[in-house]
């Protein structure tokens, strides 16, 4: 069995990660001390160097989750600070944003960071496209959930079973997987 440890303090994003890898056999240990995150306009180069710095720091294989939400409309805003947006804004300020955008088009991006000791990182991405919803719809996952629509119904209204079937997030594990084989 594989051992990994998971570098996140979001426990949404640890639990759907976890209930993932798991299924595979790979046991999952979360660490919340985080990592000092580059300021960059892509995904890969921050979750390539979390990767790295958590690895050597705590001399174990390590994993790490950036992610974003790219909205088209607002120019791939909020992006690589969806995070820091979502606790600052909101969905609802989000929402707002978006009140006379016709074109409510929207990407879920999520690049998996993992790195060995003495290695260097590799990164897995994965995408989901779909759009912004009118409001906020479902109670059920975290962040952006209730306002991305997959094909008619929020990533908040799917459940986490439906949700980690399709979700950008398991897109990319679905790449580490194949590269881990």
């Amino acid at each position: 069995m594989h051992k990994i440890v998971f570098v996140t303090g979001n426990k949404g994003k640890f639990g759907e990660v976890k209930e993932i890898l798991e299924a595979k056999d790979i046991e999952v240990i979360q660490n919340r001390d985080g990592y000092p995150e580059l300021q960059e306009d892509d995904l890969e180069p921050i979750a390539a160097y979390g990767a790295k710095w958590a690895s050597e720091k705590l001399g174990m294989p390590v994993m790490v989750d950036d992610s974003g939400l790219f909205i088209k409309a607002l120019n791939g805003f909020p992006g690589p600070y969806s995070a820091f947006v979502e606790e600052n804004l909101g969905n609802k300020k989000v929402l707002r944003l978006m009140e006379d955008e016709k074109d409510r088009s929207a990407t879920f991006k999520s690049v998996i960071g993992y790195c060995e000791p003495g290695g260097e990182p590799e990164v897995f991405t994965g995408t989901v496209e779909g759009k912004i919803s009118f409001e906020e719809r479902g109670t059920g996952g975290f962040g952006y959930d209730p306002i991305f629509d997959y094909n008619g119904k929020t990533f908040g209204e799917l459940g986490n079973e439906e949700k980690n079937k399709v979700s950008h997030r398991r897109r990319a594990l679905d790449k580490f997987f194949e590269w881990l084989d």
